[in-house]
């Protein structure tokens, strides 16, 4: 069997890299391509790179234009997402790659993000226990954040071993310029970015702060506490994130034992050797990610360094391997780990 797909806010990075990887999906057809303001335009000319889709045109996001698919994927701004959702059929697997269902607190979603919450739905990340099963019987799908993907597997082993207990954490995550999206920003001017490095959302003011501490507590954390400081590197794609917290009278030995157990048979999630740490090239274009980890032994603190692809592993390629699973297929269908290097 086939399966149809659409892909509304087809012009942006999330929705290209959606159909850069459905193009290379043996079980899908590409159906509708929509967008906003872009409406009436041809897709090559937002997306030189998907050749084979360059003369479609770029549909207005109505329902009409997505009814009739097996999988809607919603690639829109934040708070877009929940209207065009409401009017789709229940019998269509609508995945929102946005943020509008990820968090399950009302009063966090509009502490930052100023909207009434719209509902939670389904968290797309495979790798959280006991959520394939979950992921498997459900017809909508919120994406996780790249940060919160990043962040979440980098912790996910420690948490799920005893050797952190989720309070004190840190992040500190440098991530590329296509997490801020096509629009026109100062900041992400060539000239302003290049030869440069910068933070932002300091002190616990970026949105991805509640659903990092979600995910925590999904994985046992009592209370968990975060400081999460993002910043902006010069490159277009990728991110590096550092994550230490408390760990008490845990060895290296222990820690790099954890995380080699727990990603031993993931697909996608690689523990690296001891003494090689991750570097965001590596993982360009896949749907892989990177750890390794140690013990600061003179702070007392574990140290996890992990990396992935934030338009991949942290949305798009997240969200096809959600997709593949609510859908009955294997769960690395057209997709891979291997990134482009160098």
């Amino acid at each position: 069997m086939t399966f149809s797909i659409a892909v509304a806010g087809c012009t942006g990075y999330a929705g290209g890299e959606v159909l850069r990887l459905l193009l290379g999906h043996p079980e899908v057809s590409i159906g509708a391509l929509t967008a906003g303001s872009n409406a009436g335009s041809r897709l090559g000319a937002h997306h030189q790179n998907l050749i084979p889709l360059a003369d479609r045109e770029v549909l207005d996001t109505t329902p009409q234009n997505l009814a009739g698919h097996d999988v809607v994927f919603l690639a829109l701004p934040h708070g877009a997402s929940a209207v065009v959702a409401a009017q789709l059929g229940d019998d269509t697997l609508v995945i929102d790659c946005g943020a509008d269902f990820r968090l399950s607190d009302p009063e966090q979603w509009k502490k930052f993000y100023g909207t009434e919450h719209a509902g939670t739905w389904p968290y797309g990340l495979p790798e959280l226990p006991g959520q394939r099963e979950v992921l498997s019987s459900t017809r909508r799908i919120a994406v996780p954040g790249c940060y919160p993907t990043t962040a979440t597997l980098s912790l996910l082993p420690a948490l799920v071993h005893g050797l952190i207990d989720g309070h004190d954490v840190t992040v500190a995550a440098a991530s590329g310029t296509s997490g801020a999206g096509k629009g026109l920003k100062p900041h992400l001017l060539g000239t302003e970015l290049f030869n440069s490095m910068s933070a932002y959302g300091v002190g616990g003011g970026h949105r991805h702060v509640p659903e990092i501490l979600q995910n925590l507590a999904r994985l046992g954390a009592v209370d968990p506490s975060v400081s999460f400081t993002p910043m902006l590197a010069p490159m277009s794609r990728g991110i590096l994130a550092v994550c230490t917290a408390p760990i008490g009278d845990h060895t290296p030995d222990e820690v790099q034992q954890a995380y080699a157990d727990t990603y031993r048979d993931e697909p996608f999630c690689t523990t690296l050797p001891q003494g090689s740490w991750p570097a965001s090239k590596s993982v360009l274009g896949g749907n892989g990610f990177l750890v390794q980890a140690t013990v600061d032994e003179a702070a007392g603190r574990l140290v996890a360094v992990g990396t992935l692809d934030n338009l991949t592993k942290g949305t798009a390629g997240g969200a096809i391997q959600s997709m593949n699973l609510a859908l009955g297929l294997p769960e690395t269908t057209g997709l891979t780990a291997i990134g482009v290097a160098p």
